[in-house]
């Protein structure tokens, strides 16, 4: 039997909106941070505490080199086109520009909504919020640090990225958007769309405190040049990357179980493409502690009567804390299909699109390749499969 043709791995959704009260300390930015190449960056790292003590991470960054070290800065961007009377993105119109044309109205003016970053964070002096639109993360950090305060309440919005060295998986949301936001604390949120794969082992077991089941699942994305060995290998290539998550049983178990079975359960030699929405819950984990677990120089202070036992106690177990990072998944996303009259709600769920055989992992490819640490680089001539964030829409016909 003819071997089947492989389908090759795209990227789905994954996005982030965090809305809550930003925290900037002095460690928030770092300016003009020039490496070891020459590439200098600008940098920021927020927390935003989305209620309840979810204080939720994101970052933004971005350089050029300065032109002592006489290397091109190129900005890669897409252009507009025209449809249905509207200037729309145009995805497949790619080309580059000169860093120093970045801020070139005439030029600007070609380029898609969706190449910029959008920083929202100043009043007129009708109290109205103005937006400015950055082409690079450069100069929005830069923008941000100059007028971003601590306690503010923001809306952030971005994208999910995934990065594995074969064995860790690191994830991390890239801020595109961050705006001033009316809501009230109650409004406040965590919450996340993202494109998830399924196979007949992703249902784990139930956690009875945490009210939750654990998903094994996988998400698409992007491994371009990573460092291995203190090597830099060229990719360029999509693979299938491990997440855990978890899936919110919710206060009635026996409907959690239907869903499960009906949206998320894969058969054998089945893989199920669905995108989820959930909340992202990251914070620090208090760990108990007794009197007998606090330092002998701490119980003196006790002795001393400059702190009470139980003010000792806090205090340390503040100071034991390990920071969670969950993405619980509360139900599948719905999109559209279609336009005009034919346009309707569906769910984006695929359980045809691949099979076992087409996932591909970074660990297993690593394995196929002769790694020397001694050379400092290697290019590896791969077919680029890789397409912009599509929207993965399948038909669910029947929900009931």
């Amino acid at each position: 039997m003819a071997k089947k043709d492989t389908t090759p791995l795209k990227k789905g959704k994954a996005n982030f909106t965090l809305i809550g009260k930003v925290k900037v300390n002095d460690y928030t930015f770092d300016l003009n941070h020039e490496y070891d190449s020459g590439w200098t960056s600008n940098i920021m790292n927020i927390s935003v505490d989305c209620g309840n003590g979810n204080a939720v991470y994101a970052e933004m960054s971005g350089g050029y080199f300065p032109p002592k070290y006489k290397k091109e800065n190129k900005i890669y961007v897409h252009g507009i086109k025209e449809e249905n009377g509207k200037n729309v993105d145009d995805y497949e119109n790619t080309f580059t520009i000169d860093w120093d044309d970045r801020e070139n109205k005439t030029i600007l003016e070609t380029i898609g909504q969706g190449c910029f970053i959008t920083v929202g964070i100043e009043k007129d002096e009708k109290g109205n919020t103005f937006y400015k639109n950055f082409l690079t993360e450069y100069d929005a950090v830069q923008y941000l640090s100059e007028h971003l305060t601590d306690d503010t309440t923001v809306n952030v919005k971005g994208v999910i990225t995934y990065e594995t060295d074969g064995e860790k998986v690191y994830i991390k949301k890239k801020i595109n958007s961050i705006a001033l936001s009316k809501a009230e604390p109650e409004k406040y949120k965590a919450t996340f769309t993202q494109t998830i794969l399924l196979d007949d082992g992703s249902i784990g077991k139930p956690d009875k405190e945490k009210n939750t089941i654990a998903i094994s699942a996988y998400v698409v994305d992007y491994i371009g040049k990573p460092k291995i060995n203190d090597k830099k290998i060229e990719v360029k290539k999509n693979f299938a990357i491990p997440v855990n998550m978890e899936f919110a049983i919710g206060d009635n178990v026996e409907l959690a179980s239907k869903q499960l079975t009906k949206l998320f359960k894969a058969k054998k030699n089945e893989i199920i493409e669905i995108t989820v929405e959930g909340n992202l819950v990251e914070g620090g984990s208090i760990v108990n502690i007794t009197l007998d677990d606090i330092p002998d120089d701490i119980k003196e202070l006790i002795e001393l009567g400059l702190y009470t036992e139980e003010e000792a106690l806090t205090k340390c177990a503040v100071g034991n804390t390990s920071r969670e990072k969950r993405m619980i998944i509360l139900k599948p996303a719905i999109t559209y299909v279609g336009e005009g009259e034919t346009r309707k709600p569906t769910v984006s769920r695929d359980c045809k699109k691949y099979t076992p055989e087409d996932l591909v992992f970074f660990g297993a490819y690593l394995a196929t390749l002769d790694i020397d640490s001694d050379d400092t680089e290697t290019e590896i001539d791969i077919d680029d499969d890789s397409d912009e964030d599509d929207e993965l829409l399948s038909l669910l016909n029947d929900l009931d």
